[in-house]
């Protein structure tokens, strides 16, 4: 008897944060929530968690200020955001998919990955929907992959679409069979991992589309982006991708605190003051977990929001706060200040504990 056949299912949340919401405050249902910051779109400098579908087809998106959603939806329901509660919806969620003979490597509040042996993953993505739904009150869209890439693009067809609500969203199967014919033309943007920039810089080398991404040359893309990001890149045009899905939690790799001003900064000690005392507040933290920082990183984000980040590798591992502070303010000084800040940011890269 022939074993069934290793699946890759995506699972992502249908407006997670806004369907929590709703889920305690029924009467919301079908009006447009915007979650983010305080809640109070008047507050400066509160940017938006989530947004309803409702919202959405206003134009309201995440990662937009609080106070732009305002100016474009004046009407809908703001609401502050509650991470705690969040955190245990998505425990909710993730405790019911366990329930099912699959592997499920959790990814964040919103979504993860399900690993399981099928026949028909079809069947197993609509179990698993209807089980969520049932325990949770919940809804999400599953992709259905041979690997995790393709299984995570495949959830982007899932959800639902402008005309729809949540709840409409369902399955789609995205393998090596259809990705020429869904993906070829789609431009390079679309793909996972590529961002605004990063298309930009392959748009420069002629490479607009998956298919020119897929049929680029090795060696420019290495030469241009490096051994390890080329070759990735190139894999990712072809849709290729890891195929291991496991419920080992993923260890960290690093910490970091960031904080939005709710006034700009512009006195140069101001600013080194504080990414001196955040510095040491994330030390304190990661030394608390028996950790050691090998790399520094800080981001600064201007008024013109753009957010450069430099870092430094250390002498040496290190737990002492007053190094990492000093090597937090020796980055500082590779930035070029021009513009007032916004945003402040500092991370701590981990290394393996010293012999």
């Amino acid at each position: 008897m022939t074993e069934p056949g290793w699946w890759i299912l995506h699972v992502d949340m249908d407006q997670f944060i806004a369907a929590v919401e709703i889920r305690r405050r029924p009467e919301l249902r079908g009006l447009p929530v915007v979650v983010g910051g305080s809640g109070d779109p008047q507050q400066a400098r509160q940017v938006v968690a989530t947004a309803s579908y409702e919202a959405r087809e206003y134009g309201v998106r995440s990662g937009m200020p609080l106070r732009t959603a305002y100016r474009k939806l004046p009407d809908a329901v703001y609401l502050p955001s509650d991470p705690a509660t969040y955190e245990a919806a998505s425990a909710e969620v993730m405790d019911t998919l366990r329930t099912f003979p699959v592997i499920v490597e959790v990814w964040g509040w919103d979504e993860c990955f399900v690993g399981a042996r099928t026949d028909d993953p079809e069947r197993l993505a609509a179990d698993l929907r209807a089980a969520v739904l049932a325990a949770t009150g919940l809804t999400c869209s599953i992709g259905i992959g041979d690997n995790k890439t393709r299984a995570k693009l495949a959830t982007g067809f899932a959800k639902p679409g402008p005309s729809q609500r949540a709840g409409d969203g369902g399955t789609y199967r995205l393998t090596a069979a259809n990705w020429a014919e869904v993906m070829d033309h789609r431009p390079v943007r679309d793909l996972w991992g590529i961002g605004a920039r990063m298309s930009q810089n392959l748009e420069e080398l002629g490479l607009r589309t998956v298919a020119d991404l897929a049929a680029a040359d090795l060696e420019t893309l290495q030469q241009r982006f490096g051994p390890r990001m080329g070759t990735w890149y190139l894999a990712l045009g072809r849709g290729l991708g890891d195929t291991e899905v496991t419920d080992v939690p993923r260890e960290p790799v690093s910490r970091s605190h960031e904080m939005t001003y709710p006034e700009d900064l512009s006195d140069p000690a101001e600013i080194q003051a504080k990414v001196r005392a955040m510095a040491v507040a994330l030390t304190d933290e990661v030394v608390a977990d028996d950790r050691w920082i090998q790399r520094v990183h800080v981001k600064v984000r201007f008024t013109s929001f753009y957010t450069p980040i430099k870092s430094r590798k250390l002498p040496a591992p290190t737990q002492d706060p007053e190094v990492v502070a000093d090597a937090a303010l020796t980055v500082l000084a590779k930035f070029e200040f021009r513009r007032p800040v916004r945003l402040l940011g500092v991370r701590a890269e981990f290394a393996p504990p010293p012999d």
